[in-house]
């Protein structure tokens, strides 16, 4: 198994089509792309704009479609934010639809992390891989 990364993942746009303050309709296989990875062993961290109400708001809704996040504009879950420190996370891997040449189709994503993945679906041609 490849290392586990720590993965920073912004909300909209990557997870969900852009209508903040509102909460757009999700992007095809964001959540379940994120839930694979998380069962590959990586760190996820919702990395947004998003604060207050609206960042409740976010993290709710990836909650109700199972996706939790093990921080949250955060390095970690118990660090104290002030003014003295930056808001850049310690990542890995940053996924976010303003990266130069634009945001990649998810399951790209997983399969540039995990190509013997794409092996194992073309041999058996299942839809339904990414509940493993």
């Amino acid at each position: 198994m490849r290392t586990p990364l720590t993965i920073a993942v912004d909300f909209d746009g990557t997870i969900v089509e852009h209508r903040y303050p509102k909460i757009g309709n999700e992007l095809p296989f964001a959540i379940e792309t994120l839930r694979a990875l998380q069962k590959k062993g990586h760190k996820l961290i919702l990395w947004t704009y998003r604060s207050e109400i609206e960042l409740d708001e976010a993290v709710e809704f990836c909650r109700e479609k199972g996706l939790e996040f093990y921080a949250v504009n955060k390095n970690y879950p118990e660090e104290k934010m002030n003014d003295k420190i930056s808001r850049k996370i310690l990542a890995d891997l940053y996924i976010d639809d303003r990266n130069y040449g634009g945001m990649p189709e998810w399951t790209d994503i997983f399969y540039s992390l995990h190509p013997e993945e794409r092996v194992a679906i073309e041999q058996t041609k299942s839809k339904s891989w990414w509940k493993r």
